[in-house]
């Protein structure tokens, strides 16, 4: 068993390449430092903000996670999330697309789960 079965360390695939566009770009911005290149340093810090646009579209195409633990069928990095085409619940990134998504009461929710119909 691992060490972390119990916890929902947040690992995604939206989660891991915007982390590596951007340490690419910290390190092409590092080495244009030194190398005194006012060039790389703007190509290095284009590539950190590529990294966080990465990540936030591979958030809303549904390689992200919401906010909170996610239960434990869903926590393989490589599962994708199927309520992202909704928005998530107090999500900047959502509302940055214009996804909103009203936050029920739980009793609403739990009669939607039972095969009701939610309010608009």
């Amino acid at each position: 068993m691992s060490a972390h079965s119990d916890h929902d360390m947040g690992h995604t695939v939206a989660g891991w390449t915007g982390s590596v566009i951007a340490i690419l770009g910290f390190t092409t911005m590092g080495a244009a430092f030194v190398l005194d290149s006012p060039s790389g340093l703007w190509a290095g810090g284009l590539l950190t903000a590529l990294g966080a646009v990465a990540s936030w579209v591979l958030h809303l195409a549904g390689w992200g996670k919401p906010t909170g633990p996610r239960p434990p069928h869903r926590r393989h990095w490589r599962t994708p999330d199927p309520d992202a085409c909704h928005g998530h619940p107090d999500c900047l990134g959502c509302r940055l697309a214009g996804r909103h998504r009203r936050v029920r009461h739980p009793a609403e929710a739990v009669r939607v789960e039972q095969g009701g119909v939610a309010d608009a």
